[in-house]
């Protein structure tokens, strides 16, 4: 069976535009990918064509911030979360489709939950992938009383592996340096498969305060080979060119909502419960949200 085509598509609402990739019949079930942090709906690649081989509506959208969808710079809470369902909202909408699968990833996740707690009526399910229900939409309020703190002592590790998320909050500019540094470095050294024997160790996120910030403290990613197996030459291109293009701003952006995100969470409709089918699947060799 030849795969069915990705194709590229724009969707303008107003104060906002939406770059989307789309594989499959435009009358089939809408099923929406919703990517994480420092993704691109280029994440998606391999997913789009098994759902529109199998008759559903595929699309993924560059977020708010990055590639080819708009991207603010003026001020933080043009990435709260109440601001990014909006976007996912119009885009559907403009699709002219009232429900959807949402699927969610990374910052994504939070997102398709969101959507879910606020909007079920929009919503024939919903997936997440690493990110359960009711975690990182809630802030690290909540995160910290999930830490394991058998892992991450509370007198040297008081965020234990989500220090990085508390390091966004007090040297927000230098954490956006390093990355705007060598965007491609940093593809190359974040994007690679997960090993086994880091379970139960400590996450090099937990360190990130004492350090200065990411890579033990250094100015920018350490050049590392690529990952052969996660990301083709193409691929690698392709993000350090969309993300050196918007800066890190609206990426890192979307850590510094935590006030704003806990409170729109908590106005979830029917108490927060979820009442349609719902899917999570962990990441095996996940350290950070082990």
């Amino acid at each position: 069976m030849t795969p069915a085509p990705i194709t590229e598509h724009f969707v303008r609402a107003p104060g906002h535009e939406t770059f989307y990739l789309q594989c499959g019949p435009d009358d089939g079930p809408l099923i929406v990918f919703v990517h994480g942090w420092p993704e691109l709906s280029l994440s998606w690649r391999h997913v789009l064509p098994c759902f529109g081989a199998m008759g559903f509506r595929a699309v993924a959208p560059d977020m708010r911030g990055y590639g080819r969808s708009a991207a603010p710079r003026e001020r933080h809470d043009a990435y709260a979360q109440e601001q990014v369902v909006g976007d996912m909202l119009a885009l559907v909408d403009a699709l002219g489709v009232d429900k959807a699968v949402w699927v969610g990833h990374d910052w994504g996740s939070p997102t398709v939950w969101n959507i879910a707690s606020h909007h079920p009526e929009r919503c024939h399910a919903v997936a997440s992938l690493c990110i359960p229900y009711r975690t990182v939409e809630l802030g690290m309020e909540n995160l910290v009383t999930l830490v394991d703190r058998n892992v991450y002592p509370e007198d040297r590790f008081p965020w234990g592996q989500w220090a990085y998320m508390q390091f966004y909050r007090e040297h927000f500019e230098r954490a956006t340096s390093v990355f705007d540094a060598d965007p491609r470095a940093l593809i190359q050294t974040i994007f690679r498969r997960g090993k086994p024997a880091h379970l139960g160790t400590l996450s090099p996120n937990a360190r990130m305060m004492e350090d200065n910030g990411w890579f033990g403290g250094a100015e920018r990613a350490p050049d590392l080979p690529r990952d052969h197996a996660v990301l083709s030459e193409a691929e690698l291109c392709a993000y350090a060119e969309a993300l050196a293009r918007n800066s890190f701003f609206g990426p890192d952006s979307y850590y510094m909502n935590d006030a704003a995100n806990r409170a729109y969470a908590e106005r979830a409709v029917n108490g927060g419960r979820l009442d349609m089918p719902v899917l999570f699947i962990a990441g095996r060799y996940d350290v950070a949200c082990e």
